[in-house]
């Protein structure tokens, strides 16, 4: 049954009302902050058209007095005649009356003639022809030049008689300047006309940019019309609304933090709680549980009847785990047993068969023989880590402390190993000797010693088929130990399988355990023993990698004569050596029992070394007439090998092999759909027997 959610909906109604509220504040905002753009843009023209009329109206003054005196037949006169007593008395008391700090006249051919001076401006001559020439064309103008005392504005006009009122009639007789210069008391007097703050600044200087300020400005432009400077204007704008957004401000602050701290609390006080009852309820949560306790009011009860519910469970449930986990472990671990054992069993009996029953030569009786003898003693060496797992677990072994020759232990072992390696394997195995050597012979138990030491190698020799294996030790006198170092370069152990490696009847099961075969208990057994000689042991491992090995034991020397490392003889590894039958088995001892079974018939062996091959060849070859199939392979099962095989080829007829003999197991196989099935030790009768039936 899907679970319906309340909280989400509530929620949803909640921040769907908050939404509206903040849109509702959002256009407000909006609103009060386009009013205030407005005002402010309208307060900007208003002030700019205010700055030019005022402009306009304190220069007229000056404008008028120069047309007055430049349409004057005296003034034409003292061009023509330069009568300087006349200039003195008439037109330097003018000075006032135009409010200027220079005034200067030039004839006609714009040469200078006579200027009234004042402290502020000392230059002598200072217009430029080219602005008379501007004045030939405008008559009466305004512009700005830059003088050694700085800017100054200039008004100037033509000369013309009294009949030429227009200045239209008559070419000009001379030019008339009234120079201001733009100082202190100038931008005083601006400000005082304006009613606002200005600043003098340079054309490429930036216009700053103030919120509750007006400006406008005014570019000073030579007679080409060219900027030399501009004059800022700026008034206060007092027209703003920054009061009102501030509180728009703080009251959504407000709003927003009361809904997240609504939010909040009802979250902790109904939901939360809510939650944990249903996580309690339906995972037995044990955190869930712990927090509904945490709680206040009904829920930290609900949380303790939860609590003491859960403890009850929990305690049936473990008795019932221990008693099952205990009954699968039994069951694994004897299906498995009988499949170690059955393995070597099918060697010996066969080859025992083989040898009884057919005609061999002496070098084909001593190969079987050889395998009869390695899979006794693979057997025997399953038997007695049997017995051995059973011995430690009843705590019937002890340490046999007795004096050894370490460096001679470890050097026999290692030669004792090195001949052991396949030929087929390309593996360096080295031993790399303490820098420190033991000063005298050392009190361990030497058989265990040895057989951790021949575990772990073993199991670094199986596990690799290329590369490395390295064996360390290193006397540790300042801590008093012997530490000692497998390393390998093979195919490493999965992290997940890390917390299980020492433990007991539990195998790593991938395609290379299968491989090599083996009950588990060699990294058991070799805990159990470091543990007894008061060592400890460790390990590294990644898949592709490798693994390495780490255990130590403590150092206790005997006073005794120098150590001397005894030469070791090494030994001579001994190498042992068509109707169309597929035989599917990984096993090499196996598949040869297969072929020396079929030696003297008439088939054509074909061999499958995975489940996978398997199924690729039964489905590429036609000629294949019967399979003999391994139950236990990697890459691919028997039965799963089967199954991928029976749609393609239904009529082919499929026999399986395996070491399981139980009534459940044959089931299974007629089940999975094979034809008949074999167990290891293979019968060679029943082979026959299948294969004429077939």
């Amino acid at each position: 049954m899907t679970l319906k959610k309340t909280s989400p909906k509530i929620l949803i109604l909640v921040v769907s009302s908050s939404v509206v509220f903040l849109l509702l504040y959002a256009a407000l905002f909006y609103y009060i902050n386009k009013t205030e753009k407005e005002a402010y843009q309208n307060a900007v023209e208003l002030f700019e058209s205010k700055i030019n009329q005022l402009l306009v109206l304190e220069s007229k003054p000056i404008l008028t007095a120069l047309n007055n005196d430049t349409n004057w037949d005296e003034f034409v006169n003292f061009i023509a005649t330069k009568d300087k007593s006349w200039y003195e008395e008439t037109i330097n008391n003018e000075l006032e009356i135009y409010g200027a700090d220079y005034l200067g006249v030039y004839d006609r051919d714009k040469q200078f003639i006579m200027r009234t001076p004042t402290p502020v401006i000392k230059t002598l001559d200072f217009v430029p022809e080219k602005a008379m020439t501007y004045l030939d064309n405008v008559r009466m103008g305004r512009f700005y030049l830059k003088i050694p005392e700085g800017i100054v504005e200039i008004t100037g006009a033509t000369v013309h008689p009294s009949d030429d009122p227009f200045k239209n009639k008559s070419e000009p007789s001379g030019y008339f300047f009234a120079v201001r210069l733009i100082n202190a008391d100038f931008i005083q007097n601006l400000e005082t006309i304006t009613s606002s703050k200005i600043k003098f600044l340079a054309t490429n200087d930036r216009i700053p940019e103030e919120r509750h300020v007006v400006s406008s400005v005014y570019l000073l432009k030579d007679f080409q019309g060219k900027p030399i400077g501009k004059l800022l204007f700026e008034r206060k704008f007092d027209v703003y609304f920054e009061n009102t957004i501030n509180i728009l401000y703080a009251i959504i602050i407000v709003f927003i933090v009361y809904l997240f701290v609504s939010v909040f609390y009802t979250q902790k006080l109904i939901y939360r709680p809510l939650y944990m009852v249903r996580k309690a309820l339906q995972n037995e949560s044990k955190a869930a549980i712990a927090e509904l306790k945490k709680s206040s009011g009904e829920f930290s009860y609900i949380g303790n009847l939860f609590e003491e519910n859960n403890n009850q469970k929990q305690a049936l449930i473990k008795a019932k785990i221990k008693a099952e986990e205990g009954d699968l472990l039994k069951a694994s671990f004897l299906a498995n047993l009988s499949h170690e054992i059955r393995t070597p069993m099918n060697a010996i009996n066969g080859f025992t068969e083989l040898i009884l029953n057919t005609d061999i030569d002496k070098k084909e009786r001593i190969e079987y023989l050889n395998v009869i003898q390695k899979n006794g003693q693979n057997l025997v060496s399953i038997i007695d880590d049997l017995i051995e797992m059973s011995k430690i677990d009843s705590n019937q072994v002890s340490p046999n402390f007795s004096e050894i020759n370490l460096e001679s232990c470890i050097v026999e072992l290692y030669k004792t190993l090195k001949v052991t390696i396949p030929k087929t394997k390309t593996i360096k195995f080295k031993l790399i000797k303490s820098s420190v050597p033991a000063e005298n012979n050392i009190i361990t138990d030497e058989i265990k010693l040895k057989q951790v030491i021949i575990n772990l190698l073993t199991n670094a020799i199986k596990y690799t088929d290329e590369g490395f294996v390295k064996f360390k030790y290193e006397i540790d006198e300042e801590q008093n130990l012997i530490h000692f170092t497998i390393q390998d370069s093979g195919s490493g152990i999965e992290e997940d399988h890390h917390k299980h490696v020492f433990d007991r009847f539990k195998r790593v099961e991938n395609d290379k355990s299968i491989q090599v075969g083996g009950l588990g208990l060699g990294l058991s057994i070799s805990k159990a023993y470091i543990e007894i000689l008061g060592g400890t042991i460790s390990f590294e491992s990644k898949m592709g990698e490798g693994s390495t090995f780490y255990f130590s034991i403590p150092l206790q020397y005997v006073k005794s004569e120098p150590i001397i490392v005894k030469p070791i003889k090494e030994k001579e590894g001994m190498k042992s050596a068509n109707k169309t039958i597929l035989i599917a088995e990984d096993d090499n001892i196996n598949f040869l029992l297969f072929q020396k079974m079929m030696k003297d018939k008439n088939f054509e062996i074909i061999r499958a070394k995975n489940g996978q091959e398997a199924v690729d060849i039964c489905i590429s070859n036609s000629n294949i007439d019967l399979v003999l199939m391994d139950i236990k392979m990697p890459v691919l099962n028997g039965f799963e090998a089967v199954e991928q095989i029976r749609p393609i080829r239904p009529e082919l007829p499929i026999i399986a092999q395996t070491a399981y003999s139980s009534s459940e197991d044959k089931m299974k196989i007629e089940k999975a759909g094979f034809d008949d099935y074999i167990t290891k030790p293979l019968s060679r009768e029943r082979l026959f027997e299948l294969i004429d039936k077939y």
